[in-house]
């Protein structure tokens, strides 16, 4: 084989999601024939990917910045014994429970996990993790089972960009932003440390101790260490049948999932300064992971040998200060992140490669106050970008961007706006080698503008009903893999747009009656068109040699609806209940010529986007007793484009429930938890030929001090 197919057939386990499907082609059938398992395994992967084809804490206020009143576009969060109430031991399961979200989930415990939302692809969506983004430049994905709820305070999503226009360039970069806030140190009267241990096991052999420490240096400092280790083999049963074209049974398998096992770290640490108008913080984050990659079962072949190691790091910083009318912040990151994928199957291709990524950002936004009602921000952003790999002819492309925003936000009785410009300025440096030898470097820059415009009025201020809209221009630019992945790269692609419209309407109120306490509507309809969508089709004549181009069109209608009511019943029983659903028409516009045949794929649903889909969650306490319920549902949708019957996928739903009790003991607060997950044990897929874990449970203890 030449060199630029094994870099290729390396690189497909890294790309994964990155990789779309082609034009009426099932891609994990097909695939498979013509690369080895690896090379399979990411063309069956690239059906999670953005295909065309195919009561909250204090601290909450502090570091998360929510203010209702001064809110355009209504956020979706999760904080508090509300977060720490769900089965969910990850972000990427809690964000699950938002309206307009498909989580792709590869199943098990140490499974991939990524996001997208309102069907505008992951590479759209900002996830910010105390005020920074998290990045990956390589694939722009960001896999969010890492990020354990251990440390996590609050989850904030919002469709279009938080209302705060005081926040940094970057932040009105996405066409969606989820906002992870972490725990920050909080002292009762009299105490100067806090500490946290938590023990569970459970179904897959899982053991998962962690601990959280805080300690109160001063008056104005504190610092805090939570450190996690999970282990679980990852092995359960589970049936998988499959169909012919023509109806009959091609297999139909019960077997154990193997080759799931996974050795996990975390560690964070911070340190958290307060003063009078002005407060700080610097963290380290710490993630070390051995796993096994079991693979997409196709063929009716389900065991695999792969394995990936992780080793992802980062310290990061935020200042912030008020000068009467004035107020800064200045935000910094470093982050490096090494990943090694091996195949030892010598009888496929022995697969051994390397890749590193560097990050560097640095940020300062500055916004007054003009009048009361009326502020402005300028924010500037830098961002440098490197990676390098143990591949041979690899481009170890660099990236460096600069971001310029100008924002303002006005608000006048019942009528709120806010309004911001960004300017993108991205250059890329890339080696251009031919063999071994080294041809020079390849420089491109592009210079881009977007707009956003927000409107609300809510008559009745904090309570009653309210309306709003939204348009907003976003684009992504391509990845080091869309650009330079050996052999199907394409370095002359254009950035990939978004433009979205939205109008809603929300309904909040409160009740003085013994039952109710407050109940909350929410109803939004948009509309979005992604365009030069950068997707892979086949080039040449070889049905297996791919190429990454800009052709790519989706229109997309949606509807989210949301509730949310608090109940305080006779007994002292307090219940929590919340729903949301979602319908979504996304819809391949990509080539109108593409509409001849059962199999065409012009305005067929795009891959995994079901029409209907939501969630509902319940959660009653009663002294020291609490009781979770959460139940998550996905429609009918299809692995293609082209929505055939043999690309049809079915309806999947799952039911989780939660018992705890908690006590004092002396100075300490004692918990026990019992979680039973996918109690009605349905067999199901969120990805094609990657079942999911059937019945499933948790114990879970917790001491505090």
């Amino acid at each position: 084989m030449k060199a630029s197919g094994r870099i290729f057939s390396a690189l497909a386990v890294i790309t994964a999601l990155t990789l779309t499907e082609n034009v009426g082609v099932n891609a994990a059938n097909s695939s498979y024939t013509a690369f080895p398992t690896a090379a399979a395994d990411t063309i069956t992967a690239a059906h999670a990917s953005d295909s065309v084809f195919n009561r909250s804490l204090e601290e909450v206020v502090v570091y998360g910045e929510r203010n209702r009143n001064k809110e355009v576009i209504p956020s979706q969060t999760l904080s508090g014994e509300q977060l720490q109430g769900l089965n969910s031991h990850s972000v990427a399961d809690a964000i699950r429970y938002f309206a307009g979200v498909q989580l792709k989930d590869y199943g098990g415990v140490g499974g991939v996990k990524t996001l997208d939302i309102r069907s505008m692809g992951t590479n759209h969506m900002g996830i910010f993790y105390d005020g920074i983004q998290l990045g990956n430049a390589q694939n722009g994905q960001i896999d969010l089972g890492r990020y354990s709820l251990d440390n996590i305070e609050s989850i904030t999503l919002y469709n279009g960009q938080k209302s705060n226009v005081f926040q940094g360039a970057k932040d009105f970069g996405n066409a969606g932003t989820v906002y992870i806030t972490t725990k920050h140190p909080g002292f009762a009267a009299g105490k100067r440390t806090n500490l946290n241990v938590t023990f569970r096991t459970g179904s897959f052999g899982l053991a998962n101790p962690s601990f959280r420490i805080e300690q109160k240096l001063s008056d104005a400092v504190s610092i805090s260490l939570n450190s996690e280790y999970t282990y679980a083999n990852g092995r359960y049963k589970f049936t998988l049948r499959k169909k012919m074209p023509d109806g009959s049974l091609a297999w139909d398998t019960t077997a154990t999932r193997r080759n799931g096992q996974i050795h996990a770290l975390r560690v964070e640490a911070g340190i958290f300064g307060k003063v009078t108008d002005s407060h700080w913080y610097g963290k380290v984050y710490y993630y070390d992971s051995d796993r096994g990659i079991p693979g997409a079962i196709v063929n009716n072949v389900w065991k695999n040998s792969q394995k990936q190691w992780d080793r992802n790091f980062f310290a990061q910083g935020s200042w912030q200060r008020r000068f009467g009318k004035y107020e800064t912040r200045v935000n910094a990151k470093y982050a490096r992140d090494y990943m090694r994928y091996l195949n030892p199957d010598t009888t496929l291709m022995y697969l051994d490669n390397k890749f590193h990524q560097d990050e560097l950002y640095i940020s300062s936004a500055n916004c007054y106050t003009i009048i009361p009602g009326w502020e402005a921000d300028v924010s500037v952003d830098y961002q440098w970008n490197h990676i390098t790999a143990s591949l041979a002819n690899f481009a170890k492309p660099v990236r460096h961007t600069l971001l310029g925003a100008i924002a303002t936000a006005w608000r006048r009785g019942p009528l709120k706006a806010q309004g911001s410009l960004l300017l993108s300025h991205v250059t890329d440096r890339s080696q251009i080698i031919n063999g071994s030898e080294n041809l020079g470097h390849r420089t491109k820059s592009l210079t881009r503008w977007t707009p956003a415009f927000f409107l609300s009025w809510r008559p009745g201020m904090d309570r009653g009903p309210s309306l709003r809209a939204f348009y907003k221009r976003t684009f992504r630019m391509p990845t080091f893999n869309d650009l330079y992945y050996t052999d199907i790269g394409n370095v002359d692609l254009k950035p990939e747009y978004a433009t979205q419209y939205n109008v809603g309407m929300n309904y909040d109120l409160t009740f003085s009656s013994l039952w109710f306490e407050s109940l909350s509507l929410s109803a939004d309809g948009y509309h979005n068109r992604i365009s030069d969508k950068i997707i892979a089709v086949p080039k040449g004549t070889g049905q297996y040699r791919w190429m990454m181009m800009n052709i790519g069109k989706v229109r997309i209608w949606g509807l989210d609806l949301t509730a949310q009511c608090e109940l305080l019943l006779p007994g002292n029983v307090s219940l929590n209940a919340r729903a949301s659903y979602t319908y979504q028409r996304a819809m391949d516009y990509s080539d109108p010529a593409d509409n001849i045949g059962p199999e065409g794929t012009y305005k067929g649903q795009i891959a995994y986007i079901p029409r209907h889909s939501g969630s509902a969650t319940v959660q009653a306490a009663w002294r020291g007793l609490q009781m979770n319920y959460s139940f998550i549902y996905v429609g009918e949708r299809y692995h293609n484009s082209s929505n055939i019957p043999a690309n049809h996928e079915q309806p999947w739903y799952t039911s989780d429930i939660a018992f705890s009790y908690h006590f004092m003991a002396g100075k300490s607060r004692l918990k026990a938890s019992l979680e039973i997950n996918n109690l009605f044990n349905q067999q199901y897929e969120v990805i094609l030929n990657y079942p999911m874990p059937g019945r499933n449970f948790k114990v879970i203890l917790q001491w505090d001090i």
